[in-house]
Order: structure tokens, then C-alpha cells, then sequence
């Protein structure tokens, strides 16, 4: 039997302690969430991303009374910003969510489903994204997807 521990590093940020970039993005996921389709579950998620030459991109989720066809804020904006901006990379992403009329305390993280595309797109611009996961108690920070998603499903795995 072979063993090994596997650690992510994960940097907590009081608002007034992030640079300005994040602290803008941040503030765009939080607003991104009054654009949320919610009316089953009243989970408002929003997302924001900065593109690598400066835009900022949002998203929202956007749920359906058959619940598999919503989708998540965060693929919202990723794939928005894919097809908008397919030449730019995604340097940082944003993830607020509100229900009961304030945001989480505690950060809420990106679902198995958009671990995979955020992963996607860092690889496919073999650039990181660096991802903030907002609380009320404070902003996680960490450098790439990867931290997310220790194990990951990548195009090498679909080779012979």
C-alpha cells in the first residue's frame, strides 16, 4: 500500500484586505446574483471572471422546473465569456451566493460540474484561474482551479 496526503493552500481575506482587482470582482459576483432565475430553490448564485485583458464577465444561476436543464453561475458566465471572448483567458473567478435575505457566511464552492469546466479552460489556455469564493466572514482565495480539484479529468486521460 502506498500513501500520500494530498493539501491545498487556501488564503482567507477580509474585503478590505484584497487588492482592488479582487475586491471588484467580488463586489460584481455579489451583484450578479439579483440576476438569478431562483424561484424553486431561492439559492441565488453569482459569478464574475476577469478575462486577462481586464473585462469583467458575470453570470447567474438560471433554474428550470425540471431541475437537471438550470445551470450553475458559474458555467453561465464561463461559457458567456467563451463565446464573447474566445481569445482571452480567464484569470479569476468570483462566486457570491445570497438566500434568506443575505449573503453566506461561509463561502459556498463551484459544484463537481463547474470544477471540471473551470478546469477545462485553465488547461486549455494553460494559464491559471485564480478563484474567490466570498463569505461574509471573509474571501477564500486560491491561485487555480487545481486546488479545487485535486484529481482531475483531463483530455490526456481520454488517450490510448
Amino acid at each position: 500500500m502506498e500513501k500520500y496526503e494530498i493539501k491545498s493552500e487556501v488564503c482567507v481575506y477580509q474585503d478590505s484586505e484584497l487588492r482592488a482587482e479582487d475586491r471588484e470582482l467580488v463586489e460584481a459576483a455579489k451583484q450578479a446574483t439579483t440576476n438569478s432565475y431562483s424561484p424553486y430553490s431561492r439559492f441565488k448564485v453569482g459569478a464574475a471572471l476577469r478575462l486577462q485583458d481586464g473585462t469583467i464577465v458575470t453570470g447567474s444561476n438560471q433554474e428550470n422546473a425540471s431541475y437537471p436543464l438550470g445551470l450553475c453561475a458559474e458555467r453561465t458566465a464561463i461559457f458567456h465569456a467563451q463565446h464573447m471572448h474566445p481569445d482571452q483567458p480567464i484569470r479569476a473567478i468570483a462566486i457570491a451566493a445570497w438566500a434568506n435575505g443575505h449573503f453566506y457566511e461561509e463561502p459556498i464552492p463551484p459544484c463537481g460540474a463547474c470544477r471540471q469546466v473551470m478546469l477545462e479552460v485553465e488547461n486549455r489556455y494553460k494559464s491559471p484561474m485564480r478563484v474567490l469564493l466570498c463569505g461574509s466572514r471573509g474571501v477564500h482565495v486560491l491561485e487555480s482551479v487545481k486546488c479545487l480539484l485535486p484529481f482531475q479529468f483531463v483530455s490526456e486521460n481520454l488517450k490510448k
